[in-house]
């Protein structure tokens, strides 16, 4: 327990007085500031919480009906969880409709006339490639979900070419880039895989792990694909059927296109009209015979 003030201010009338001007001057407001420290002591915010004592009298503030209002259900006892007053809950009268799709993604938009803006105030480097780590570091965007979708909206205001890699991109987005002389790539992206760009502990990539070198002789293969950089990890690739369709496909300028033979669609279940196995049908002749001789 700290000292009382009574016995803080006979120490300080105790203490010797020095002979200069200067130190009885300042001597009461030392004493009133030591007294002030001592009168304001408390511990660090959140030590200690008091209990709240309920039903102790008026003075309290939390006396006679405890904060609980006089009379009424909530006064007495406990109302369950959405409980609506004994009505029929809207629950069950109007009914659950309609599902969740655990499959969809939500991706983040970002337009063409933002990027233009962004390049006319200095903010964006339109000689270096745009991926997403520059676009959130530049504030052009503010956070990113399961992705960056780029979007046409002021197409017309683009006049300088760009080098974008993006998850996805629209068939007007790409025109308008490219009638610029500009470049669109896009390229599949995890959630944990856009976490670790923007914390700088992978970088994007043009290039999949497809197209890596492969290892040379005697080389372990798992060695090989280790990060020679800075960078902690690589990017993934698509295993969705889905997703490989898309990035295979050339009119979305998917980093997977180079993997389509030419002549061949981007579906996975492709196959080039004359080259497949015809298949037999049997005659029904001998199976309508048997079929006429059974009783049941």
């Amino acid at each position: 327990m700290p000292p009382r003030l009574p016995a803080l201010s006979a120490y300080c009338r105790a203490a010797p007085t020095s002979a200069q001007p200067l130190s009885a001057f300042l001597l009461p407001f030392m004493q009133a500031r030591n007294a002030s420290i001592l009168g304001s002591l408390s511990d660090n915010p959140g030590a200690y919480n008091k209990r709240i004592r309920r039903g102790r009298g008026p003075s309290s503030g939390k006396g006679k009906t405890s904060g609980r209002g006089h009379k009424g259900q909530k006064a007495h006892g406990k109302v369950p969880a959405r409980f609506q007053g004994g009505q029929t809950p809207q629950e069950i009268v109007q009914g659950v409709r309609g599902f969740e799709n655990r499959f969809s993604v939500e991706m983040s938009p970002i337009n063409l006339n933002k990027i233009q803006e962004w390049i006319d105030q200095g903010r964006l480097d339109p000689t270096q490639p745009i991926t997403l780590k520059e676009l959130v570091e530049t504030r052009c965007m503010h956070g990113i979900k399961d992705g960056v979708k780029l979007l046409a909206r002021g197409k017309e205001d683009l006049k300088t070419p760009i080098n974008i890699l993006v998850s996805r991109a629209s068939t007007a987005a790409i025109e308008a880039v490219e009638a610029a002389g500009g470049k669109v790539t896009t390229r599949y992206y995890t959630k944990p895989s856009i976490k670790r760009i923007l914390r700088g502990e992978s970088v994007s990539s043009f290039t999949p792990l497809g197209m890596t070198p492969p290892p040379a002789e005697g080389e372990s293969p798992i060695l090989s694909a280790l990060p020679t950089n800075r960078f902690l990890y690589r990017l993934p690739d698509p295993t969705s059927r889905k997703d490989l369709e898309y990035y295979r496909d050339s009119n979305k300028r998917g980093y997977l296109s180079h993997q389509v033979e030419e002549g061949h669609g981007p579906s996975l279940f492709f196959k080039t009209p004359g080259t497949g196995t015809k298949r037999r049908v049997k005659k029904g002749g001998k199976a309508a015979v048997a079929g006429e001789n059974k009783l049941w």
